[in-house]
Protein backbone atom coordinates (compact mmCIF):
# COMPACT_ATOMS: atom_id res chain seq x y z
CA UNK A 1 0.00 0.00 0.00
CA UNK A 2 2.81 2.50 0.94
CA UNK A 3 4.38 1.61 -2.28
CA UNK A 4 0.52 2.77 -4.39
CA UNK A 5 0.71 5.97 -2.43
CA UNK A 6 4.29 6.66 -2.99
CA UNK A 7 3.53 6.53 -6.23
CA UNK A 8 0.90 8.22 -6.16
CA UNK A 9 2.25 11.78 -4.52
CA UNK A 10 4.86 10.96 -7.02
CA UNK A 11 3.32 11.39 -10.15
CA UNK A 12 1.27 14.19 -9.19
CA UNK A 13 3.86 16.46 -8.09
CA UNK A 14 5.60 15.54 -11.34
CA UNK A 15 3.20 16.28 -13.86
CA UNK A 16 3.86 12.77 -15.53
CA UNK A 17 2.67 11.89 -19.53
CA UNK A 18 1.02 8.94 -19.39
CA UNK A 19 2.19 7.01 -22.20
CA UNK A 20 -0.23 3.88 -21.10
CA UNK A 21 -2.63 3.11 -18.77
CA UNK A 22 -4.33 0.14 -18.90
CA UNK A 23 -8.10 -0.85 -17.97
CA UNK A 24 -10.15 -3.70 -19.03
CA UNK A 25 -11.45 -1.56 -22.38
CA UNK A 26 -7.59 -1.27 -23.43
CA UNK A 27 -6.99 -1.73 -27.24
CA UNK A 28 -3.68 -3.95 -27.74
CA UNK A 29 -3.38 -2.81 -31.65
CA UNK A 30 -0.27 -0.92 -31.10
CA UNK A 31 1.08 -3.63 -29.21
CA UNK A 32 3.06 -6.14 -31.10
CA UNK A 33 5.75 -9.47 -29.52
CA UNK A 34 8.84 -9.69 -31.22
CA UNK A 35 11.07 -12.60 -30.39
CA UNK A 36 14.03 -14.06 -31.52
CA UNK A 37 12.08 -16.29 -33.71
CA UNK A 38 13.20 -13.67 -36.21
CA UNK A 39 17.12 -14.99 -36.06
CA UNK A 40 15.98 -18.67 -35.86
CA UNK A 41 15.33 -18.97 -32.02
CA UNK A 42 12.45 -20.61 -30.02
CA UNK A 43 11.39 -18.63 -27.20
CA UNK A 44 7.78 -17.68 -27.15
CA UNK A 45 5.28 -15.17 -25.43
CA UNK A 46 1.97 -12.94 -25.37
CA UNK A 47 1.03 -9.85 -24.38
CA UNK A 48 -2.97 -9.76 -23.72
CA UNK A 49 -4.85 -7.80 -20.84
CA UNK A 50 -5.64 -10.08 -17.52
CA UNK A 51 -8.67 -10.49 -15.62
CA UNK A 52 -7.65 -6.88 -13.92
CA UNK A 53 -7.20 -5.16 -17.24
CA UNK A 54 -4.00 -5.25 -16.66
CA UNK A 55 -0.97 -5.79 -19.39
CA UNK A 56 0.54 -9.60 -19.30
CA UNK A 57 3.56 -9.86 -21.21
CA UNK A 58 4.56 -14.00 -20.21
CA UNK A 59 6.47 -16.51 -22.02
CA UNK A 60 9.40 -18.45 -21.96
CA UNK A 61 12.61 -17.82 -23.13
CA UNK A 62 14.62 -20.41 -25.12
CA UNK A 63 18.05 -20.81 -25.99
CA UNK A 64 17.46 -23.10 -28.47
CA UNK A 65 18.58 -22.52 -32.30
CA UNK A 66 20.75 -19.45 -30.89
CA UNK A 67 17.34 -18.28 -29.33
CA UNK A 68 17.65 -16.32 -26.06
CA UNK A 69 14.92 -13.59 -26.39
CA UNK A 70 11.28 -11.90 -26.20
CA UNK A 71 10.04 -8.69 -25.92
CA UNK A 72 6.95 -6.55 -26.62
CA UNK A 73 6.74 -3.03 -28.23
CA UNK A 74 4.45 -0.81 -28.27
CA UNK A 75 4.37 2.18 -31.41
CA UNK A 76 2.87 5.66 -31.52
CA UNK A 77 2.44 8.36 -33.27
CA UNK A 78 6.21 10.99 -32.80
CA UNK A 79 5.65 11.78 -29.26
CA UNK A 80 7.54 15.41 -27.86
CA UNK A 81 9.21 14.31 -24.58
CA UNK A 82 11.74 17.85 -24.24
CA UNK A 83 10.55 18.07 -20.92
CA UNK A 84 10.48 14.47 -19.57
CA UNK A 85 13.69 12.88 -17.13
CA UNK A 86 12.40 9.74 -16.08
CA UNK A 87 10.59 6.69 -17.88
CA UNK A 88 8.26 5.15 -14.58
CA UNK A 89 6.88 1.68 -15.06
CA UNK A 90 3.94 0.72 -12.94
CA UNK A 91 4.44 -3.35 -12.84
CA UNK A 92 4.16 -6.09 -10.76
CA UNK A 93 7.60 -8.57 -11.55
CA UNK A 94 8.72 -12.09 -11.41
CA UNK A 95 11.97 -11.13 -9.52
CA UNK A 96 13.94 -11.84 -12.89
CA UNK A 97 15.73 -9.29 -15.04
CA UNK A 98 14.26 -7.34 -18.12
CA UNK A 99 15.22 -4.64 -20.28
CA UNK A 100 13.57 -1.18 -20.79
CA UNK A 101 13.96 0.39 -24.30
CA UNK A 102 13.24 3.44 -26.17
CA UNK A 103 13.04 4.33 -29.86
CA UNK A 104 14.00 7.92 -30.63
CA UNK A 105 12.62 6.96 -34.45
CA UNK A 106 11.66 3.35 -35.45
CA UNK A 107 13.74 3.60 -38.87
CA UNK A 108 16.89 3.46 -36.82
CA UNK A 109 18.31 -0.12 -36.00
CA UNK A 110 19.25 0.60 -32.26
CA UNK A 111 17.21 1.62 -29.59
CA UNK A 112 18.82 2.84 -25.99
CA UNK A 113 18.33 0.35 -23.52
CA UNK A 114 18.68 0.17 -18.99
CA UNK A 115 18.02 -2.91 -17.57
CA UNK A 116 15.95 -2.96 -14.14
CA UNK A 117 15.32 -6.04 -11.34
CA UNK A 118 11.68 -6.78 -10.40
CA UNK A 119 10.82 -8.13 -6.92
CA UNK A 120 7.75 -10.43 -7.52
CA UNK A 121 5.70 -7.40 -5.96
CA UNK A 122 4.29 -4.05 -7.60
CA UNK A 123 6.83 -1.76 -7.70
CA UNK A 124 7.66 1.39 -9.79
CA UNK A 125 10.74 1.09 -11.73
CA UNK A 126 12.17 4.94 -12.92
CA UNK A 127 14.34 4.67 -15.39
CA UNK A 128 16.57 8.17 -15.65
CA UNK A 129 15.72 8.76 -19.82
CA UNK A 130 20.07 9.57 -19.89
CA UNK A 131 21.17 6.61 -18.40
CA UNK A 132 19.42 5.08 -21.19
CA UNK A 133 22.62 3.93 -23.79
CA UNK A 134 22.65 2.79 -27.84
CA UNK A 135 22.38 -0.49 -28.09
CA UNK A 136 21.82 -2.80 -31.37
CA UNK A 137 21.95 -6.55 -30.90
CA UNK A 138 22.88 -6.79 -27.60
CA UNK A 139 25.61 -4.83 -28.14
CA UNK A 140 26.54 -1.32 -26.68
CA UNK A 141 27.17 1.27 -29.50
CA UNK A 142 29.38 4.14 -29.45
CA UNK A 143 27.14 6.89 -29.48
CA UNK A 144 25.84 9.46 -26.98
CA UNK A 145 23.21 8.45 -23.99
CA UNK A 146 19.53 9.23 -24.73
CA UNK A 147 18.70 12.82 -25.39
CA UNK A 148 16.24 13.14 -27.81
CA UNK A 149 12.88 15.26 -27.63
CA UNK A 150 10.93 12.75 -28.91
CA UNK A 151 9.92 8.83 -29.21
CA UNK A 152 8.01 6.92 -31.48
CA UNK A 153 8.28 3.48 -29.70
CA UNK A 154 8.47 1.79 -26.12
CA UNK A 155 9.65 -2.10 -25.33
CA UNK A 156 10.76 -4.37 -22.68
CA UNK A 157 12.64 -7.35 -23.23
CA UNK A 158 13.52 -10.40 -21.70
CA UNK A 159 17.21 -11.75 -22.45
CA UNK A 160 19.34 -13.20 -19.74
CA UNK A 161 21.06 -15.80 -21.71
CA UNK A 162 19.40 -18.72 -19.65
CA UNK A 163 16.13 -20.69 -20.82
CA UNK A 164 13.36 -19.84 -18.30
CA UNK A 165 9.37 -18.67 -17.90
CA UNK A 166 8.84 -15.35 -17.03
CA UNK A 167 5.74 -13.13 -16.59
CA UNK A 168 5.38 -9.15 -16.13
CA UNK A 169 2.43 -7.82 -15.13
CA UNK A 170 2.09 -3.83 -16.27
CA UNK A 171 -0.53 -1.41 -15.04
CA UNK A 172 0.77 1.79 -16.40
CA UNK A 173 4.23 3.36 -18.19
CA UNK A 174 4.69 7.25 -17.53
CA UNK A 175 7.14 9.74 -18.60
CA UNK A 176 7.84 12.37 -16.06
Amino acid sequence: MLQIVMFVLLTLTMNPMVLVEFSENSDLQAWFVINDGVMGGQSTSSFNLNADGNGLFKGKVSLENNGGFASVHYRFDPLEIANAKTLALYLKGDGKRYQARIYANTNDRYSYIAYFETSGEWETIEVPLANMYPSFRGRKLDQPNFSATHIEEIALLIGNKKAESFQLEIQKILLM
